[in-house]
């Protein structure tokens, strides 16, 4: 998470407010104000992570164009054949971010998530590839990364609403 320094003085200033009251005499009143700026502290850092995708617009788009950079490369190259298809992780870790902060920005930005954008790519490479090849539905499930045929029939299908074969055929 991006933090200004007063935003790290006041997320610190929390922690030994929290550190003090447990460190001396317990009292009546000591759990509610632990619980109390546990809370605080917490709403400070959803607010301060959520606030990073909005005052940061650059820096995501350029987030994105290195995500949309990754997946045209990977698919270009015989990674998915070799590697298979790319995690979440796979490509966070690319990126140098964690996987749900990824995702995070990608929602945000898009509204689709991480996956969603990896699906997404591969059933427009397999439209493509099942439209402009001879190669057989297992031949371009293998060349996308899949191991089983079956598994990219499955996902084809969810999201076209139709198989491969039937895909296939329309044109």
């Amino acid at each position: 998470m991006h933090l200004s320094d007063k935003e790290r003085a006041s997320i610190e200033n929390l922690l030994e407010k929290i550190v003090q009251e447990y460190s001396q005499m317990l009292d009546r009143h000591s759990q509610d104000l632990i619980i109390s700026n546990i809370e605080l502290f917490l709403d400070y850092c959803l607010r301060f992570y959520d606030r990073q995708f909005f005052s940061r617009v650059n820096l995501n788009s350029d987030t994105i164009s290195k995500f949309e950079r990754l997946l045209i490369n990977y698919f270009s190259s015989e990674e998915a054949h070799q590697n298979g298809v790319p995690s979440v992780e796979f490509c966070a870790k690319q990126l140098n971010l964690s996987p749900n902060y990824l995702s995070d920005l990608l929602k945000r930005e898009t509204g689709k998530t991480t996956l969603e954008h990896i699906h997404y790519f591969l059933i427009e490479k397999a439209k493509n590839s099942l439209l402009n090849s001879s190669d057989t539905i297992s031949g371009i499930a293998f060349s996308l990364g899949f191991e089983y045929p079956q598994h990219f029939s499955n996902l084809f299908k969810l999201k076209t609403g139709l198989s491969p074969k039937e895909y296939r055929h329309l044109n």
